[in-house]
């Protein structure tokens, strides 16, 4: 990269956003855990140093040598650190009588300075703080204040280093990105260059040099991220790319079928393999999620192993990775506690002997989306909704059977075409049906019957990391319900599922 801003994360929930607001101002930015700081070199024009849960009072609390860079580069530090930059530098900070969480205004701002150019006074900004700033190193100014934080903002007289108590990559900070801006543009000088147009010709660029005449083969999942991975290996080494769609009995009605049209129009090299009776065998009597995800996970690699020695001499493995799985392997924290077992490839077995090629790890999810628009992508794999590597597998709770298969492939079905007849579709992050091990007693015609209850689930949200229930409305809800009964031999109730991650995950296993 030609220029970058380096983010060194302390552990705040907000360090992807700030990253992900910088990226949408046109400038390239990397996360780094405190821990762990790369080598400052040349391209690099400006540090963000983020929030964290600790306090900079505690013995433990997340620390580094600032002066890698504070006599070098632009520095802006936000809550956290902002309160590490003021203690490191001979100021105070003290536990906070009264914590001000949520909106506040800037009730005094020095609107000469280039960080708050073009800010409107009284803007609203979002606090999320125990401790407050007491007093500021005697090299450094206060440049904004709230009503109740006399230190809301500061800056050094000397150099371009600034602290702020207020998140700016927040929406509740109206003038949030604003400033992020002036930092970016008016101090650190960035060029706005970093476009969607800009990253597929490097991307294309770098791949036709790194892979040469190698062949490559990928398992692709008719989803965003494999997708858009294909179709930029694909620009850099045309049929040199293998690909491998795997029908493993657990995918949405009809599928298979669609998801291979859609690559054959995009001129893709894609084998399609049926694998269903292989991958239903291997779920036989298993109840438990995580061995379900293990089994199909499992199955997924044997099968994929199998296909991808049918081709001779491939080197690499391509693989749709993004920016989120790539930070969270090196968090601050270490590698997460398993909630669930990663669904992607990831566990590739050393007896493969494949070198990895992971063209999207730089990006989030709107990035990659974006990046699909840029190469001409159909809408129809670009606005997809997110759908789980074990895919029904994981909807189906208890074991599963062939049976409870296709009467989910029928439910999900209606819910997912009525979604998209009634216009529904693209306002939902992601949603699906979930068949329960649970029985109740209905009334058909004059017949008393005790069958299957289905749940429906559809979430909002931005990159699924947080979720909140989908508000759709009751006459939609209430026609799905009626579709469902009248049309799934074996589903006698339908309920909608109105719980927010967390506490809970968009997935129920």
């Amino acid at each position: 990269m030609d220029e970058k801003i380096i983010i060194i994360d302390f552990g705040s929930q907000y360090t992807q956003l700030i990253a992900r607001r910088i990226r949408e101002l046109n400038v390239y930015c990397e996360i780094h855990p405190f821990s762990n700081i790369p080598e400052i070199d040349g391209s690099v024009k400006g540090i963000v140093l983020s929030g964290s849960p600790c306090s900079v009072r505690d013995e433990d609390s997340p620390r580094m040598d600032l002066d890698l860079f504070l006599d070098k580069l632009p520095v802006l530090g936000v809550c956290y650190g902002a309160q590490l930059l003021a203690q490191t530098q001979g100021g105070n900070v003290q536990a906070s009588t009264t914590r001000e969480y949520g909106r506040a205004i800037l009730s005094e701002r020095n609107d000469k300075e280039t960080l708050f150019q073009g800010i409107s006074s009284n803007s609203q900004v979002w606090m999320s703080h125990g401790d407050t700033i007491t007093e500021l190193p005697s090299s450094a100014e206060i440049i904004a204040s709230t009503d109740s934080v006399r230190v809301a903002a500061f800056k050094f007289h000397d150099k371009p280093v600034f602290g702020i108590q207020f998140h700016p990559e927040v929406t509740h900070s109206t003038d949030g990105k604003q400033l992020l801006e002036n930092f970016l543009v008016g101090i650190c000088g960035c060029s706005q260059t970093w476009t969607s147009d800009s990253f597929v010709e490097t991307t294309v660029e770098e791949l036709k040099e790194t892979l040469g005449n190698d062949k490559v083969v990928m398992g692709l999942s008719g989803g965003v991220d494999s997708s858009v991975a294909a179709m930029l290996i694909h620009k850099a080494i045309g049929k040199n790319l293998y690909c491998i769609f795997v029908d493993n009995g657990l995918l949405r009605k009809n599928e298979f079928e669609d998801v291979l049209t859609s690559y054959k129009g995009l001129g893709l090299n894609v084998k399609g393999v049926d694998a269903k009776a292989r991958f239903l065998n291997a779920l036989k009597g298993l109840t438990d999620p995580e061995d379900k995800r293990k089994a199909i996970g499992r199955t997924f690699i044997e099968v994929f192993d199998d296909e991808a020695h049918k081709i001779q001499d491939v080197k690499w493995l391509g693989q749709g990775t993004i920016y989120p799985d790539v930070i969270e392997s090196v968090s601050v924290k270490g590698p997460s506690v398993t909630i669930k077992s990663h669904h992607n490839v990831g566990g590739l077995p050393d007896f493969m002997k494949l070198k990895v090629v992971e063209p999207l790890k730089l990006l989030f999810k709107d990035g990659v989306r974006d990046v699909g628009r840029a190469i001409d992508m159909p809408d129809i794999i670009l606005k997809r909704h997110p759908f789980p590597g074990p895919g029904l597998g994981i909807r189906i709770l208890g074991d599963i059977t062939e049976d409870k298969v296709r009467i989910l492939q029928e439910v999900d079905h209606y819910f997912i075409q009525g979604l998209k007849d009634h216009k529904l579709y693209d306002d939902v992050w992601q949603a699906g049906a979930m068949l329960l091990p649970v029985q109740s007693v209905g009334v058909m015609g004059d017949e008393r019957t005790y069958e299957s209850v289905v749940a429906l689930r559809a979430v909002t949200s931005v990159d699924g990391m947080t979720a909140d229930w989908a508000h759709l409305p009751y006459p939609f809800l209430a026609k799905v319900s009626n579709d469902i009964i009248n049309n799934v031999k074996g589903v006698n109730r339908v309920v909608y599922d109105i719980s927010s991650k967390p506490p809970a995950t968009i997935e129920w296993e």
